[in-house]
């Protein structure tokens, strides 16, 4: 008995993993060209037995439409060189994973951003599922650059807004 007991407190606290999760981000201002990008190698962390959940994405992973977009991401406004990633760290509120299905149920997750050398607190809305051993986890929500000091050229500001949309969405197996 203690034996079966040790083996499942242990597998309780296994992580679920993702190097696959991908996350678009988007600060189009409308009538001029589309601002997005996209980055399908985040990866994305899930305690089960906790709803912890982690992300650390590589800032030069995200690709743009056009080069020059993707140029300007990278050297003019997230200097990439100089802060590589982003990581989050947070907690589903009310997170139950017996309680999942195949339908989408709403959850909330806060946390803390960490990206351009700022640390930031979000709250985020999320969706998530269970079919099989997989678990879907769709969450938007929006951060300012300014909050980041990103940098926004006045020359362009007309063109880009603050306000960045992200959407993240990792299957986890």
């Amino acid at each position: 008995m203690p034996m079966l007991l040790a083996s499942f407190i242990v597998f309780s606290q296994e992580k679920i993993v993702t190097k696959s999760a991908a996350i678009t981000l988007e600060a189009s201002v409308p009538s001029f060209q589309p601002v997005a990008g996209t980055n399908s190698n985040v990866t994305f962390v899930l305690n089960p037995a906790t709803g912890e959940v982690a992300s650390l994405a590589l800032m030069k992973g995200f690709q743009f439409e056009m080069a020059l977009m993707e140029e300007h991401f990278n050297e003019n406004y997230m200097e990439t060189d100089k802060y590589p990633k982003a990581v989050f760290r947070g907690q589903i509120e009310g997170f139950d994973i017996k309680s999942l299905t195949e339908d989408y149920k709403d959850y909330i997750i806060k946390g803390k951003l960490e990206l351009h050398g700022k640390s930031k607190d979000i709250k985020a809305a999320a969706k998530i599922t269970k079919t099989g051993p997989r678990i879907t986890i769709i969450s938007d929500f929006a951060v300012n650059a300014s909050d980041f000091s990103i940098p926004i050229p006045s020359l362009i500001k007309y063109k880009l807004d603050d306000r960045v949309k992200v959407q993240i969405i990792a299957v986890l197996k």
